[in-house]
């Protein structure tokens, strides 16, 4: 049996540059060799494609061959650049682990369409719409799910209009790993916060703080058969989560732990599991995302925020979850690009 060529892109432009490489080597690490043959593509933070041997953390300083996705069907794949000219790379499935801006907003899938290769993970229509917090939850709440209380400001907009239940958090309607909020406790606080999420946005939301417990939810699958891993829940001491900025992640986070499956009973993990399926059926999600909520006091299942390309770091959320149910890595990848394949053949 033919190996599947399978292009897996990482790094990317945005500032969970790191996190993709980090990703990238867990993948590079478990992926089935013997059925796969993975080609990595790291894109730099400038902004370059570059053909590398292995997610390496310093592969940016190697002088490595310029190599792009062909976004022409009549020459599809790998184009890789040399002082020869060009030479082609038919791929068979793109894997990309780019999390962030232009990585999971739906700027690559787009490409990726136009490419007309087979894709993991959800395509553009709900990239875009869980990327931007704003649009997540207009049209879940549309949908008869609960969401924060929250309030968009456009570019030049100030808030003067909109009153506030403190605490709230302010943070770039677009952005990931929880860079560029803050939490705000008073109204003269809120200037500076705005300014610190407008570094990452032109587009910022501001949210009543949900008091409650934060629990996420491993989503796998396109549409109609979903499969969900076991539901997590984070336990925060202070502040709120934001792993991805300390300095060793791996070793456990600083001012959180997790527990998997969650300390609940099990009707409501159940129902965590069930509200987190239908959201990603809402938004229209395919191939993988996370789900985080917040369970209220009084139980009510809150929408905190969709991950469309989870971490797949040794610590990260996703991978635990699904290992809780039983699924390796390895086979998280396999099922992923088996979905890819699928979604393709349906389009």
């Amino acid at each position: 049996m033919k190996k599947l060529a399978v292009a897996i892109l990482f790094g990317g432009e945005s500032e969970e540059h790191d996190v993709s490489i980090k990703s990238a080597k867990e993948i590079a690490g478990s992926i089935d060799t013997e059925n796969y043959q993975p080609i990595y593509v790291g894109i730099t933070k400038a902004g370059h494609w570059k053909l590398c041997d292995s997610p390496e953390i310093n592969w940016e300083q190697a002088n490595l061959p310029t190599a792009f996705l062909s976004p022409d069907k009549q020459i599809p794949g790998l184009i890789i650049l040399n002082e020869r000219g060009y030479q082609r790379i038919p791929i068979d499935v793109v894997f990309s682990v780019l999390h962030g801006k232009t990585g999971e907003d739906g700027a690559m899938q787009g490409l990726f369409e136009l490419s007309g290769i087979p894709y993991v993970g959800c395509d553009i229509q709900s990239s875009v719409l869980c990327m931007d917090k704003s649009l997540t939850y207009l049209v879940t709440k549309h949908a008869g799910f609960h969401t924060p209380k929250f309030v968009v400001l456009d570019e030049e907009e100030r808030l003067d209009a909109h009153p506030l239940n403190y605490p709230v958090f302010i943070k770039p309607a677009r952005s990931g790993s929880s860079f560029g909020i803050t939490k705000v406790y008073r109204s003269e606080e809120v200037d500076q916060a705005i300014e610190t999420a407008r570094k990452y946005d032109s587009k910022i939301l501001i949210e009543e703080a949900v008091s409650g417990i934060e629990v996420g939810c491993a989503v796998l699958g396109n549409q109609v058969q979903l499969i969900t891993g076991e539901v997590d829940q984070i336990t925060l001491n202070n502040g709120f989560f934001k792993i991805h900025q300390e300095k060793n992640p791996e070793k456990g986070s600083e001012n959180s732990s997790f527990t998997v499956p969650a300390a609940l009973p099990i009707e409501k993990r159940k129902e965590i599991q069930s509200t987190a399926k239908n959201i990603y059926k809402a938004l229209g999600c395919t191939g993988l995302a996370r789900i985080d909520l917040f369970l209220t006091d009084d139980g009510r299942l809150i929408i905190n925020e969709i991950n469309t390309m989870p971490g797949f770091t040794s610590y990260s959320r996703y991978p635990r979850m699904m290992k809780a149910a039983g699924f390796s890595i390895a086979q998280l990848i396999e099922n992923s690009i088996a979905l890819a394949q699928e979604k393709n053949a349906h389009h």
